[in-house]
C-alpha cells in the first residue's frame, strides 16, 4: 500500500511539473506573439545622436564590439524584450522576466548608418545559435534585433533574406521585435571589458569575439585617436 501511495504521489508530481512546463511554454508563446504585434516605440534624438537596440548574447561582449565601431559614441548595457518592470541581472538570469541582455547604441548617423549597425550585429555573432551565444545559454542570451519604425524593419528583413538565401530559410535565429523599452543595467556592467581586462570571461570569450569581429570588418574600426 505504501509503495502504491508513493508511486501515485510521484506520478502526480510528474504530472504537475509537466502541466507547469506546458503552461509556461504556452505563456511564452503568447508573450512572443504579443510582442511581435506591438507598435514600435521610436526614440527621438535630443542630443544629435540616434539610438539603436540589439541583443546578442552577453552584453559585455556586445558593448565592446559596438564601441569599437566608427561613429558610435557609446554603448550601454541593459535589458530589453521582456514583460516585467525594472529587470535586474539576477531576475533576468532566471529566464522568467522575458528580458534579454541588450545594448543601447548611441551613434552619429552621419558617420555610421543603422544599416551598417545591423551588418555589425550579424557579423559579430553565431547567426544560427538559438537562445545563446558561445558558452552562454538561455533565453536571457537570445539574439533580438529591435526596430523603431518600418524603415528599420525593412532593412533588417532585407538583410535576413540575403543571409538565408545563402544559409537556408529559417537559419537566422535572431528575433525581430518592435522596440518598446530599454532598461539600463547595473553600474558594474558598464564598460565591463574595458574595466576588467583580466577577468577570465573577458580573456576567454569577450576579447576573442571582439578580435574576430575587428579582423572581419577592419574598415569599420575606430582609429586610436577616435576613442
Amino acid at each position: 500500500m505504501k509503495k502504491y501511495l508513493l508511486f501515485t504521489g510521484l506520478f502526480a508530481l510528474i504530472a504537475i511539473q509537466a502541466s507547469c512546463q506546458s503552461s509556461n511554454k504556452k505563456n511564452k508563446e503568447r508573450e512572443a506573439v504579443a510582442q511581435e504585434t506591438q507598435e514600435p516605440v521610436e526614440v527621438k534624438s535630443d542630443d544629435g545622436y540616434e539610438r539603436a537596440y540589439f541583443a546578442s548574447g552577453c552584453f559585455w561582449c556586445v558593448e565592446a564590439i559596438y564601441e569599437s565601431v566608427k561613429g558610435v559614441k557609446e554603448s550601454i548595457s541593459g535589458y530589453s524584450g521582456g514583460h516585467t518592470e525594472n529587470p535586474t541581472y539576477d531576475s533576468s538570469n532566471t529566464g522568467l522576466t522575458g528580458h534579454a541582455e541588450a545594448v543601447e547604441i548611441i551613434y552619429d548617423d552621419s558617420v555610421v548608418s543603422f544599416s551598417t549597425l545591423v551588418d555589425v550585429y550579424f557579423g559579430s555573432q553565431n547567426i544560427t545559435q538559438v537562445n545563446g551565444q558561445g558558452p552562454d545559454h538561455g533565453s536571457q542570451y537570445r539574439s533580438i534585433i529591435f526596430y523603431q519604425n518600418e524603415e528599420q524593419k525593412q532593412i533588417i528583413d532585407s538583410k535576413i533574406a540575403e543571409i538565408e538565401e545563402v544559409l537556408g530559410e529559417g537559419k537566422v535565429a535572431a528575433q525581430v521585435l518592435p522596440f518598446q523599452k530599454f532598461w539600463i543595467g547595473e553600474g558594474y556592467h558598464q564598460d565591463f571589458e574595458k574595466n576588467n581586462p583580466t577577468h577570465p570571461y573577458i580573456i576567454g570569450v569577450s576579447i576573442p569575439r571582439l578580435l574576430r569581429f575587428q579582423n572581419k570588418f577592419p574598415e569599420l574600426i575606430k582609429e586610436e585617436n577616435d576613442h
